[in-house]
């Protein structure tokens, strides 16, 4: 419970900085203002984040792992349609994590400002500050973060504690809040206040790292998630309560303008006692950057599974440290830093920020709900409780949706642009591997195996090499991709004594590393199906080293080189991969639209890993092959042959 208090809750424990101030800047300060306000915010934590996600989503774990893209592994057979809301769940969780590092930093230096003897803090010192915490956070991604690990529990725990104390010191001021446990005081908020449904734009901030917690359902585990909850929730309402009687208490019937903001005012600072508020900020600051590395480290996550998953370009992989399922990916560190930084430059304030936050994440909720409702069919829950559920969460979330929108103009944009670019990236690459998948020929291997042997004995052809690994698509082991009969036979013929095919597949269990083998002719024609669950990373070349010691032991095969002066000395043999990458040649027959695809698609991967080094293959022993996208063109073209004159 200790761990998941310090990786699960760090964006949902840390909206106390600055929900309030979203909801109530520009309103006046009334008992129906504060007490509707936080009726909602006690409603949208118990319907969205409790029942939905702790507990009726965390029962949709695959072998014990969470998050948007191992929902969509436990539907995706059931509709094709459903990697939409997959992918439009990935690219929004993406985007909220270049958006909520800057939001949940900021808003914690800010209370600088509320320091009466350092002067005053210009937003260009605010600035200074956060770019240098978030430089030195990125900086420290490549070295993993097991060892700081250890300490974001106790610190998290310090933090829920600050909150629960701060709020019972001074709800008790003002006891008439504990009104706002009633839903009727949001709902007359809601209906009745002028604009009152807009609120629910900035209500919304207080449940946003509810989908975050449920990607984290493999670290902590669905038990000690929902009794940490029950700690997490308390200490929340307790510190909203006691923001809310503040208020009422000193501000009552004062407007919160933008003028008493860019002061400093934040009513989570301002239920602190003088003497604590340093203490505070440092303490608010940790958590900030608690709940900031927790998006990274799941950043990571998410776009590995995209990338096993066909959804996302192969892009570098480091192992920091030995701890399952902890990876690092430079570009994306990169990637996520640049969008941070510009985010922080471009809004420069909390109160700015709040504009584009929460747009993109509605978009994953509702995708999440989508996938959920297919779950639910899957497991042969009653159609009347599925259609339920669907029109309860459909509309609270498209609520919260629409009432977003009204940020678009503000800033919201910015998150729908960089959610709308990883989408795109991310729709490229499933649609291009379904149109090389539909221009794929596979043709049967046993016509080819006597003349595999043939070629393999032929002396008047040079050896390519003792051991020759082809990667195959094919999924059947009766088959072979008409590209490798290309390669090896209308091409520079290629002989080898031992031709080996492995083929990769991607199961939608997590960790499953599996391998089958099928020998063809003993010791010649060998082919090898390795198995690997969607976050296990393909490193085919330590794979296949692991699998040729255990037939080499197991005796099924003879990996000695096969050159007379280096058997005799049982030297082992060359080993030689070869890697078929596609390009589109003239004599298509694709749509403007998908050569568009294609052509992007093909760009894409001039700025990414190539596929050798996405294997994990060793570049001294890989031959790269380019292959034209249509092997076999038809033209419709007419020559009439005319006789010499």
């Amino acid at each position: 419970m200790l761990i998941a208090l310090g990786i699960i809750y760090g964006d949902i424990g840390t909206s106390p900085l600055y929900v309030l101030n979203a909801i109530l800047k520009g309103k006046m300060v009334t008992e129906t203002v504060v007490l509707g306000s936080l009726s909602l915010v006690i409603w949208t934590l118990t319907l969205q984040t409790t029942i939905k996600y702790v507990v009726l989503t965390l029962k949709a774990d695959n072998r014990g792992e969470g998050g948007i893209f191992s929902l969509y592994t436990l539907v995706r057979r059931r509709r094709k349609w459903l990697v939409f809301p997959a992918m439009i769940g990935g690219a929004s969780l993406l985007a909220d994590g270049m958006i909520t590092p800057p939001m949940s930093v900021t808003s914690a230096i800010e209370g600088l400002r509320g320091i009466n003897n350092i002067g005053e803090i210009s937003d260009g010192t605010i600035v200074i500050i956060v770019l240098s915490i978030l430089s030195v956070l990125f900086l420290l991604q490549q070295f993993g973060t097991h060892s700081i690990g250890r300490l974001f529990g106790p610190v998290m725990t310090l933090w829920f504690l600050m909150l629960g104390t701060l709020g019972v010191m001074n709800l008790l001021h003002y006891p008439v809040i504990f009104k706002a446990f009633n839903p009727y005081y949001g709902l007359h908020l809601l209906f009745t206040y002028p604009q009152g449904f807009w609120i629910l734009g900035g209500v919304f901030l207080c449940t946003t790292g509810a989908e975050a917690l449920y990607s984290d359902l493999g670290h902590c585990g669905r038990g000690n998630i929902r009794v940490s909850w029950v700690m997490v929730k308390t200490c929340l309402i307790l510190n909203y309560l006691g923001q809310g009687a503040w208020l009422l208490v000193n501000m009552n019937q004062q407007t919160v303008t933008d003028e008493l903001i860019r002061t400093g005012f934040n009513p989570f600072y301002a239920i602190m006692p003088d003497w604590f508020l340093l203490i505070g900020i440092i303490i608010a600051t940790s958590a900030a950057i608690i709940a900031s590395q927790a998006l990274v480290s799941g950043s990571f996550t998410l776009i590995g599974e995209a990338m096993r998953l066909g959804l996302w370009p192969r892009m570098k992989v480091n192992y920091p440290t030995t701890q399952k399922g902890q990876l690092f990916l430079p570009g994306i560190n990169v990637l996520l830093y640049l969008g941070c930084c510009g985010i922080v430059l471009y809004f420069r304030k909390s109160t700015n920020m709040e504009a584009a936050y929460g747009l993109a994440i509605t978009l994953c909720m509702l995708a999440t709900t989508v996938l959920f409702a297919n779950y639910l069919v899957i497991k042969r829950v009653k159609p009347a409780w599925i259609y339920l559920f669907l029109a309860i969460y459909l509309a609270i979330e498209g609520s919260f949706l629409f009432a977003n929108l009204v940020k678009f103009a503000h800033g919201g944009y910015v998150a729908l642009i960089v959610a709308g670019g990883l989408f795109w990236i991310m729709y490229v690459c499933y649609k291009a591997r379904r149109i090389k998948n539909r221009l794929a020929e596979f043709v049967k291997l046993e016509p080819y195996v006597p003349m595999l042997r043939e070629l393999s004995n032929d002396a008047a052809v040079p050896k390519t090499s003792t051991h020759l690994v082809f990667l195959t698509a094919a999924d059947s082991p009766g088959e072979i991709d008409n590209k490798i009969i290309y390669s090896i036979f209308r091409r520079q013929p290629k002989r080898a004594d031992i031709y080996w095919f492995v083929h990769v597949q991607t199961l939608d269990d997590p960790y499953t590393t599996e391998y089958e083998v099928t020998h063809y002719l003993p010791n010649e024609i060998i082919r090898i199906d390795f198995k690997l669950g969607f976050r296990v990373q393909p490193r085919i070349d330590l794979f296949f080293r692991t699998a040729l010691q255990d037939l080499v032991a197991r005796r099924e095969v003879t990996i000695t080189s096969r050159y007379e002066s280096l058997e005799k000395r049982h030297v082992i043999g060359d080993f030689t991969f070869v890697v078929m990458e596609a390009y589109l040649n003239q004599g298509h027959q694709l749509s403007f639209f998908e050569r568009w695809i294609m052509e992007f698609y093909f760009w894409l991967k001039d700025y990414t890993l190539s596929e050798e080094k996405g294997f994990g293959l060793d570049a001294s022993s890989v031959r790269v092959e380019l292959y034209p996208l249509f092997l076999n063109t038809s033209s419709n073209i007419k020559l009439k042959r005319i006789a010499p004159r």
